[in-house]
């Protein structure tokens, strides 16, 4: 059983940096992928960042790539997501999930989650 949670959110002008944790519990934590959502007011749940149980690869959906960077320490079984220029379409509740495998959108392949932790972007 692994246990996420997400830390980090908050209201922001665009432009400025966000930087979200999740934190891992679980013996198997650190043999997960690890991978970022969001869900934005009447939208489905996108996928944003993954990053390999190692830390060695990572993958970006297009809208982030150059902006945002995602990093895991498995000393301290946390992942990050460092946003940068930050917009408002942006603006999103942001889970962490676990996955057994790499680089996958799909949502409903990944077996555990955090509870969210809101971003708000204002103009």
């Amino acid at each position: 059983q692994v246990q996420l949670v997400e830390s980090g959110g908050g209201l922001v002008q665009t432009g400025d940096s966000l930087r979200l944790s999740c934190a891992g519990s679980g013996r198997t934590f650190s043999s997960y992928a690890v991978g970022w959502f969001r869900q934005a007011p009447g939208k489905e749940r996108e996928f944003v960042a993954e990053v390999t149980w190692s830390g060695t690869s990572t993958c970006y959906t297009d809208p982030v790539r150059g902006r945002f960077t995602i990093s895991r320490n498995n000393a301290e079984n946390t992942v990050s997501l460092q946003m940068n220029n930050l917009k408002p379409e942006d603006t999103a509740v942001y889970y962490c999930a676990a996955s057994g495998i790499f680089c996958t959108r799909d949502s409903h392949l990944y077996n555990y989650w955090g509870q969210g932790t809101p971003v708000t972007v204002s103009s």
